[in-house]
């Protein structure tokens, strides 16, 4: 049974405004000119203004990258695949995450929109410190690099062909959540969280 809607690069319209309808199709460079300023600014101002030393930089942007594949794993199978109860909630994960997998190649649907990513990255930002304190200075760097990564690792895997290893397994591993199993498989950017959750059945063929 066929799992999608099609599987070329093209869109489906999800609304009627022209105005809305534009902030729902994303460059994958966005993530990038929007995140990376902010990455070397976190780092030059741990390094420079705060004066860290470097192991314990290193260490907590380490730890950035490491809560960021869990936050990866957590938001892609508890919230967008969450079962919608309604006809409103429907269309809210439609618009979320459902259209991704009923076009899974629309290249401007593959990286989260800014008006989502930019108030995430604040509420985690704050949340973060208030755990952290100063330290968060290294290890939202960190986090922000992992999700970076998590964006464009998703547009390569449906839009790159591979030849190193960990990117062809990467993009394996991803099209089995597309074509084969979508209750599994959620790490994009790592398969870890799947196997600590056993949401990775090696047994199920990649397509």
């Amino acid at each position: 049974m066929k799992n999608y809607v099609s599987n070329e690069n093209e869109s489906v319209k999800m609304f009627n405004s022209k105005f809305l309808e534009f902030f729902t199709h994303v460059h994958p460079i966005i993530p990038v000119v929007i995140f990376l300023p902010a990455i070397i600014y976190f780092v030059y101002f741990s390094f420079i203004i705060d004066g860290m030393n470097f192991l314990t930089s290193i260490v907590l942007y380490l730890f950035g990258l490491f809560v960021w594949s869990f936050v990866e794993y957590f938001l892609h199978r508890f919230v967008f695949h969450i079962k919608p109860s309604n006809k409103i909630k429907q269309y809210i994960y439609f618009m979320i995450h459902g259209v991704h997998h009923d076009y899974p190649n629309d290249k401007t649907r593959l990286v989260m929109v800014p008006i989502v990513s930019i108030p995430l990255a604040i509420l985690f930002y704050i949340l973060f410190e208030l755990i952290l304190n100063k330290n968060v200075y290294m290890f939202f760097p960190g986090f922000l690099t992992g999700y970076l990564f998590y964006d464009m690792t998703h547009y390569a895997v449906h839009h790159f062909n591979f030849k190193n290893k960990i990117f062809i397994a990467l993009k394996k591993h991803h099209y089995r959540h597309h074509y084969k199993d979508s209750k599994k498989y959620f790490g994009v950017s790592s398969p870890l969280w799947d196997y600590v959750f056993l949401t990775n059945e090696r047994s199920i063929d990649s397509k």
